[in-house]
């Protein structure tokens, strides 16, 4: 088999997820670390991919391919399911850091596949957990499983995910939403997330800001919804870890390189998403560039201020 990229994840609320809490939803822990996936190479070998690309040993990510690309239990599971791919997380410091000591450079598996070819076949994870636990490898685990769910009760899921996380420590990242029966009305098979530090202030009352949206430009109404907090310290912690900046002295590279990842997030991650909130918007993308710099700098001020020599 070769590479495939992962699904995208959308945001409960959207009209990617519209109507997912439809029916029996299972609820996944969401975990802070980088996408990867492992797969059998017809030679019988593993294959070991990032979220975009295959990995190898001299083009790894935070040392993923190192660490399981001669894995002897998922070897022998792939080997008696060869069709078999699987998706997870691989645990590494990012912007969450309270997870159990013992937690972190694991793989935790939230998605086993059976490739098809063109296509792929997920399967539930009623279906693929006692295959795993047979081979003793970790996955992440249902906390519950809702049928027709509201709102509210996905807000109590996300208070109450500590799945990895210290004791006394707060909250995980947030949860996956799935229900294994859905399709959008695009067609798509996809699930949802819900990020905890989204809901906090989630009181459904309007804030002054919001009530005068309607003289703010487009551009910055993207830039102010689409660029989260939560969104930018990922993408700082990943870039910092991922390629051994250092955050002091290697500033003038680490700048331009979290700008353009940022921008180039929003673009192809929330680009339909944008379609859909804003009703077919006008975009000056050159403005809309400016305006994420811009909320970048609001969210990480300390990263942008000159320090002297």
């Amino acid at each position: 088999m070769e590479f495939k990229k992962y699904q995208h994840i959308a945001r409960l609320g959207t009209s990617e997820t519209e109507g997912i809490l439809n029916g029996k939803v299972f609820i996944q822990p969401k975990i802070d670390g980088t996408n990867a996936s492992i797969w059998l190479n017809d030679d019988g070998t593993l294959g070991c991919g990032s979220r975009r690309r295959e990995l190898t040993l001299f083009q790894d990510n935070q040392g993923f391919y190192n660490h399981y690309n001669k894995n002897e239990n998922i070897t022998n599971y792939l080997r008696e399911h060869p069709n078999h791919r699987l998706f997870g997380e691989f645990l590494k410091p990012h912007s969450l850091k309270t997870y159990n000591d013992d937690a972190w450079d694991k793989f935790y598996v939230f998605d086993v596949c059976e490739d098809l070819g063109e296509d792929i076949r997920y399967l539930s994870f009623e279906e693929y957990s006692p295959l795993l636990d047979k081979y003793k490898i970790d996955y992440i685990p249902v906390i519950n499983i809702l049928e027709n769910p509201t709102i509210d009760q996905i807000v109590k899921e996300l208070n109450s995910n500590t799945y990895l996380i210290k004791e006394g420590m707060g909250y995980g990242e947030g949860i996956v939403i799935k229900n294994y029966q859905y399709v959008n009305k695009y067609g798509r098979k996809t699930w949802a997330k819900a990020i905890h530090s989204e809901y906090l202030n989630n009181s459904g009352k309007k804030s002054k800001a919001q009530l005068n949206e309607d003289t703010t430009s487009i551009e910055t109404k993207i830039s102010k919804k689409y660029v989260t907090e939560a969104l930018v310290e990922k993408e700082y912690q990943k870039i910092i870890n991922g390629d051994n900046f250092d955050p002091i002295n290697d500033r003038k590279r680490l700048i331009p390189c979290l700008l353009s990842v940022l921008y180039h997030t929003i673009i192809d991650e929330e680009i339909w998403n944008i379609v859909q909130d804003y009703k077919k918007p006008t975009i000056n993308f050159k403005v809309l560039q400016a305006e994420i710099t811009n909320q970048i700098k609001l969210i990480k001020p300390s990263l942008f201020v000159k320090v002297a020599d």
